[in-house]
């Protein structure tokens, strides 16, 4: 079983305007294979609470993936990928990348996600878009194969 912590970065969402129906969504798909979901948390669109809340879940729990859901779009608010640049040691493209590419056979709107993923420590950290289809669509893109880069991740044997 892999600890999970999913957290969903909305101002909307925390203020009480809006329900967090992304946030369940993410939440549905991770029940369905072997994690355990560890912390679900709603924060608004501030880079130093992201940041705060990833190293937290990274250091202090010692989760092994971290999903973001919000973010990642083009507003002046949306500060997610920036915020998690900051924590992570290193970067893994090839996960949003295939999100984006798999997506951009459903949706053009796909290329417009910047959301990044990286690893902090032994924590695979991953931004999902916001917008329920979109972090959902984004998720069963790589779903299937986080399993084996988590292992990787945490040195188990294959």
């Amino acid at each position: 079983m892999y600890k999970v912590a999913i957290l969903t970065i909305s101002d909307k969402c925390s203020k009480g305007e809006r329900e967090d129906k992304t946030g369940r969504i993410v939440e549905n798909l991770v029940k369905k294979l072997p994690y355990n979901l560890v912390k679900f948390d709603l924060i608004p669109d501030e880079p130093d609470m992201i940041k705060e809340k990833i190293i937290s879940y990274c250091d202090e729990l010692k989760l092994d993936l971290v999903l973001t859901n919000g973010g990642t779009g083009f507003t002046r608010r949306d500060v997610t990928p920036e915020a998690t640049k900051d924590v992570i040691e290193k970067e893994v493209p090839g996960i949003p990348e295939a999100m984006r590419t798999l997506c951009l056979g459903i949706t053009k709107r796909a290329m417009l996600s910047r959301g990044i993923a990286g690893i902090r420590g032994k924590t695979l950290v991953i931004n999902l878009p916001g917008s329920q289809r979109g972090a959902q669509e984004s998720l069963e893109a790589i779903l299937e194969e986080l399993p084996h880069g988590l292992d990787m991740l945490l040195e188990k044997e294959h």
